[in-house]
């Protein structure tokens, strides 16, 4: 047998260098990812990004855009920082591809919730990583999102990916506040960034995991309802405590609020929502599954409807809902005020009329006089259909998850693919990071994501982007 000369073996010698390279820090296969460099480094970059504190209001959302600008650039990434407001900033990056294929945009946002640090074991902006957790305000909501998406496409880029399509990273400010300054803004004011988007994915869906740690669903959001944030006004004639006066501001406001406490919205059920239970209806005991492949017949039953609705996801999928929030009127104890408010977080299933719900919430507060302010409002928006990203999350679901079900439930809150709805444009909310349904941490307190689920999401959203962009 002839021995390999001096060039054979070099040539041997470079491949097997090339190749330890690829499985250790990028792609190991096309389409997958090998090794452990991107999860690593995803870890310390979320870390440092929880850091910076993004709190909503007042945002301060252009020292994140500077975060992702600094990497992009320094990775030869075209992005730009687009600010809709002083200190208000959206960072927008592109990896051109050939055109064959539409562009798939990667959707965060990068404001947060309000956290008191003193309800917290660890310090809400302290981007701790203990005992397999990365702890801080936005983990979940959606820091820990976005460095997932942040992940996928340096991966692209620094394994130098020929894509079909472009892929965009745009993180967003101001969505916890309703988007004015955010996804609103940019469409409204550089809809040429949006030219040639096919498809977008977003937060508002995941890998479901149950109590046992078991995979239990692929949620897809493609409706959600929509917020109607109303302010009550009452008036009334001022004075001292010790000498109440009639129809004082406070006492007409309280009353129009039980009022409002007492009164049930009809249940109603929307496509989405039957289609949802009907897909679910095999993880339900024996004697509800027959209900749950027809819903809304099923609910004219009262004994069951009152079964169904004591569950709060339950009713809040079947209800417009009303959660009354803030109240304001006197400053001082003994001070009768001329003026109450409160502040009213109304959420509307698909496809309902908020001036058709403003004229009920007048008949049922019952006083022309207390005045009502819009905060908030926007039209509900179904996303259009888009049977190839449907099917390449159906195939993640087969190929990691064994076929878990995947299915599209209504998210009761808001994200901000309505915005990208409106324009006709699909906004999934799914992320593939695995969560357990029941924690309760996005928004309240000791938010935090676990190492393995990052580890999972950037894989799995990796592999995503992949089918959609360069297969």
């Amino acid at each position: 047998m002839r021995k390999p000369g001096c060039r054979a073996l070099w040539m041997i010698f470079a491949m097997t260098l090339l190749l330890t390279y690829l499985s250790g820090n990028g792609l190991a296969a096309e389409g997958s990812l090998s090794g452990n460099a991107p999860e690593q480094e995803a870890v310390s970059l979320l870390s440092r990004y929880i850091q910076i504190d993004t709190t909503n209001p007042p945002g301060n959302e252009i020292k994140a855009a500077q975060f992702f600008k600094q990497i992009f650039d320094r990775e030869g990434i075209e992005a730009r920082i687009i600010e809709s407001a002083p200190g208000r900033g959206n960072i927008y990056a592109r990896l051109r591809g050939s055109g064959a294929k539409k562009a798939v945009m990667l959707l965060n946002h990068m404001d947060v919730v309000p956290a008191d640090a003193k309800l917290w074991k660890e310090a809400p902006f302290s981007g701790t990583v203990k005992d397999g957790d990365i702890w801080g305000r936005g983990a979940l909501d959606m820091k820990g999102p976005g460095i997932a998406e942040l992940m996928a496409l340096l991966t692209l880029k620094r394994n130098r990916v020929v894509l079909q399509g472009d892929v965009i990273f745009l993180g967003t400010a101001d969505e916890e506040a309703g988007g004015a300054l955010g996804a609103e803004f940019l469409l409204e004011k550089h809809s040429e960034l949006f030219a040639n988007v096919g498809v977008v994915l977003n937060e508002g869906g995941g890998v479901r995991l149950g109590s046992d740690g078991k995979v239990q669903s692929y949620s897809v959001s493609v409706a959600e309802k929509t917020p109607l944030w109303l302010r009550l006004i009452a008036t009334g004639a001022p004075g001292h405590g010790s000498t109440p006066v009639r129809e004082a501001a406070v006492d007409r406001l309280v009353l129009a609020l039980g009022r409002l406490v007492a009164y049930q919205t009809p249940i109603k059920v929307v496509p989405e929502v039957q289609k949802f239970f009907a897909d679910s209806a095999g993880e339900e005991p024996e004697s509800h599954r027959g209900k749950y492949h027809d819903l809304r017949a099923a609910l004219e039953d009262p004994g069951f409807a009152a079964d169904f609705t004591r569950s709060t996801r339950n009713n809040a999928s079947v209800r417009n809902t009303i959660a009354i929030t803030r109240l304001s009127a006197s400053d001082k104890v003994n001070v009768i005020p001329a003026q109450a408010s409160a502040d009213i977080d109304i959420r509307l299933l698909p496809g309902e009329d908020p001036q058709a719900f403003i004229a009920e919430v007048r008949r049922v507060i019952g006083d022309e006089n207390i005045k009502i302010e819009v905060l908030l409002s926007f039209p509900a928006a179904v996303s259009p259909a888009h049977p190839e990203a449907m099917k390449a999350i159906e195939e993640l679901a087969r190929t990691h998850d064994h076929g878990t079900p995947v299915m599209a439930p209504l998210v009761r809150g808001f994200t901000d693919c309505h915005f990208f709805r409106a324009y006709g444009i699909p906004c999934l909310g799914f992320m593939p990071l695995r969560n357990v349904a029941s924690e309760g941490l996005v928004h309240g307190i000791d938010e935090r994501i676990s190492v393995d689920s990052l580890r999972l999401g950037i894989r799995a959203l990796y592999e995503l982007v992949h089918k959609l962009a360069v297969e």
